[in-house]
């Protein structure tokens, strides 16, 4: 077994295409500076035998605690020790060994610094054994992945203009800010492109249960709205709970559900209908699996999403994604809302993404470009 002999962390700022709010704030925008542009983690692990394999993680404090910072000083200074006593192949002793290094309070202790090293396991096993990294998984169900378009909180004009932009796209995510009138405005106006498509709406947290059951009220007529996503803090699942009673739209959990062990809790509680799988929350591939077959062994569906990301974790969650029923499309935005992403080799035609076949990942990573455009954190 080829053991990791180097461990090497880029912290880069990604450029946004388009300006992207959330209901807990902006995420990215073209004209950020610098100092305020959303980082993003790429790790690169080197096996003795010259085998490279890439992660990647975006970091969005407004979404979950983990900054740029603490990512990079985590994997270099507590997850690399680990890593560099190991091969590529040793997925479940990293994460046994990272959580005794850093023990997990009530959840993932550090998924997304934890989820940027488990893909590059992935990616370089992948490539010593020759096969790409659904193999390793069990195997791809589905050859392609249809995508989601993700729709910001804006302007009524700008929500038209961009769902007019992603006219291919077969569903839209519509982000909603706890604003009634506002919301109410912006579900209507994709309604109105969107024609028979679902919508899947996405609160972030920014609403109170009878609000939102005022915004389900207002909307009632339409009748292509799928679910409603963590309409409500993530810490307040009987919240969540008590909103199943109160209206009739299926309630999705995610940032309320971080593992398999938090959403056996959400089941047991009978908490949601759905829920959203992320490779980033769920501290990487197999983790997201495990939470998937608790979904499935609970009778939730399953959506699949991502944080706006830029090639190698995109690739990653295609792998995922491949072996999973999803409920609606895809909510995998990187391509959409990025300038460009960092890697080659990615095949998505109109709004269909293809699962790569490569060894590995089965994409070509930029180098060259994520050195060029590395970043020093401490003036972050």
């Amino acid at each position: 077994m080829s053991r990791i002999t180097q461990v090497e962390v880029f912290p880069v700022a990604v450029p946004f295409a388009r300006r992207f709010v959330l209901g807990s704030g902006a995420v990215g925008a073209p004209d950020a500076a610098p100092d305020q542009a959303a980082a993003v983690i790429f790790v690169k692990l080197t096996t003795e035998d010259g085998v490279v394999g890439w992660g990647e993680q975006r970091a969005l404090p407004s979404w979950s605690y983990e900054t740029a910072e603490t990512m990079a000083v985590v994997i270099r200074r507590h997850l690399a020790p680990i890593l560099l006593e190991l091969t590529p192949f040793d997925v479940e002793l990293f994460h046994q060994r990272a959580a005794k290094r850093l023990s997990p309070a009530v959840s993932n202790g550090f998924p997304f610094a934890r989820a940027a090293v488990d893909v590059a396991m992935h990616d370089a096993a992948g490539k010593l054994a020759g096969v790409p990294v659904h193999a390793l998984l069990g195997g791809k169900v589905n050859d392609e992945i249809p995508l989601c378009s993700a729709i910001g909180v804006g302007s009524p004009d700008a929500v038209r203009e961009h769902a007019h932009q992603s006219s291919d796209y077969p569903a839209y995510k519509i982000k909603i800010g706890g604003d009634l009138d506002a919301d109410t405005a912006a579900i209507r106006t994709v309604a109105e492109v969107a024609g028979a498509k679902p919508l899947w709406l996405d609160a972030n947290q920014s609403y109170r249960p009878s609000a939102l059951k005022q915004l389900l009220d207002r909307t009632a007529d339409l009748r292509t709205i799928h679910c409603v996503e963590q309409p409500v803090p993530s810490t307040d699942t009987l919240a969540m709970q008590r909103l199943r009673e109160l209206v009739d739209v299926p309630l999705a959990i995610d940032e309320g559900s971080f593992s398999a062990q938090d959403l056996a809790r959400v089941i047991r509680l009978g908490a949601a209908d759905l829920v959203v799988i992320k490779v980033c929350k769920s501290g990487g591939l197999r983790n997201a699996l495990k939470t998937a077959q608790t979904a499935l062994s609970g009778g939730l569906e399953i959506l699949a999403s991502g944080l706006t990301d830029c090639g190698v974790a995109f690739a990653a969650a295609l792998h995922v994604f491949s072996q999973l029923e999803l409920a609606l499309p895809a909510e995998l935005n990187g391509p959409e809302l990025l300038t460009d992403l960092y890697v080659e080799g990615l095949s998505i035609t109109k709004a269909v993404a293809t699962v790569p076949t490569a060894p590995g990942l089965g994409v070509e990573v930029d180098e060259e470009r994520i050195r060029a455009e590395s970043i020093d954190l401490l003036y972050r």
